[in-house]
């Protein structure tokens, strides 16, 4: 048994210290408690008090904490370290526009299950994505599902909660073959040329391809190495720029020259040689970006944005062509639908399902992380095929009704 200075026994984990006063320490619950007072009785009476508060698993320090604050103190300790930097901003923005906006000034252990769906049914009539509603509750019941296994909470309120279904689902884009052939026509003497074919022949994503350096393009072994993307983005209204690592860790692939891949690396190759002759020291490449496959024609790194200029400009190039044919024509104008980059990744997928090809080996080619989002495309190509296939049986059953 612990000794006051006089030598009288002491309640167990309560100590004197040299400077008369009297310390109480204790650890329930991994929850750790260390109170001092110079007046024993009191001591002992608050002692007890968060021992009790403790076995019930109520951290005192932590009961009046906001859900912004442990938000902040459970993604720097659990999720920060696992993501990539890249995401930490976006994450973070998405969880402040939402719960944080409307709820984040709540205690943690006040927070209940009506809360949070009104925050749902806040983003509802905003009119928010179901898919945003769905990845927003996610992360808030991760973190509050945290708050629990620490004892701020008995209870998780983000269960049981209602989010309404997408009452239309988005159509992925695929080109049609003649779509992709009139497309890359459109292209013959557009700067972009060879990074739109590759990205036809590779289904690359478009950080991908902007971050694809020469040393990743192996012509001995005829492939290419996917081991980074290129990120931009805004950091407290910051531009960065950087390579990073790719999206998952399945990402990381070799890609078979396919097509005109060969001819198209070379042919850039000697199209950015002969821009860095001209442009000289105006050359804007440097740094860990000076061995970019494609860039602009200022040399500068290539981004999405620059991407779906480019795209729409070709779409806009197509349609008004194919409105000046049709009046010549007369005839109905087809116009080419709208566009955007990731099309042309979804679009290379189908190809390989159109071939035959095994899912997955598509998934590894793609880079896919899970092999439901592989299928899904695949799915997606077979109705497409199904519903050609019906349609030549309905021509060939159709009869002729007897006179």
């Amino acid at each position: 048994m612990p000794k006051d200075l006089k030598g009288r026994e002491l309640p167990k984990g309560i100590y004197q210290r040299k400077d008369g006063r009297y310390e109480a320490r204790a650890l329930i619950n991994g929850i750790r408690i260390q109170l001092y007072n110079f007046n024993l009785k009191e001591l002992k009476v608050d002692f007890e008090k968060r021992k009790a508060e403790a076995k019930q698993g109520v951290d005192k320090k932590l009961s009046n904490i906001t859900l912004d604050e442990w938000f902040e103190e459970w993604f720097t300790r659990y999720k920060a370290p696992h993501v990539k930097e890249t995401s930490i901003a976006p994450m973070k923005r998405k969880y402040r526009a939402n719960y944080g906006r409307l709820i984040g000034n709540m205690k943690v252990a006040e927070i209940r299950n009506m809360d949070i769906q009104d925050v749902i049914n806040t983003m509802q009539r905003e009119g928010r994505a179901t898919s945003s509603m769905r990845d927003a509750l996610g992360r808030v019941r991760e973190c509050l599902e945290s708050a629990k296994n620490n004892r701020i909470i008995s209870e998780n309120p983000c269960f049981d909660i209602t989010v309404p279904w997408e009452n239309v689902t988005k159509e992925r884009r695929f080109l049609s073959q003649e779509e992709q052939n009139r497309f890359l026509q459109q292209l013959e003497n557009n700067w972009y040329k060879e990074m739109f074919y590759i990205m036809f022949l590779t289904g690359m994503r478009i950080g991908e391809v902007g971050g694809l350096k020469w040393e990743d393009v192996d012509f001995k072994n005829k492939c290419i190495n996917i081991n980074r993307s290129l990120s931009c983005q805004y950091e407290s209204g910051v531009k960065t720029v950087r390579l990073t690592a790719p999206k998952t860790h399945n990402s990381y692939r070799k890609i078979p020259f396919m097509g005109e891949a060969e001819e198209m690396f070379i042919s850039q190759k000697k199209k950015q040689d002969k821009i860095k002759k001209e442009l000289g020291k105006r050359y804007r490449s440097d740094g860990e970006f000076s061995d970019l496959v494609f860039v602009t024609s200022m040399g500068s790194p290539v981004f999405r944005h620059h991407a779906e200029k480019e795209v729409k400009k070709v779409v806009k190039a197509i349609n008004e062509q194919e409105a000046f044919d049709s009046v010549r024509e007369q005839r109905e104008p087809h116009y080419f639908e709208d566009l955007y980059p990731h099309a042309i990744r979804h679009t290379f997928c189908s190809r390989c399902f159109q071939l035959n090809m095994n899912p997955k080996v598509v998934q590894k080619l793609m880079g896919h992380q899970h092999y439901s989002t592989t299928i899904d495309i695949y799915t997606h190509v077979m109705q497409d095929d199904i519903d050609s296939e019906v349609c030549k049986l309905e021509s060939a059953i159709v009869t002729t009704p007897e006179e």
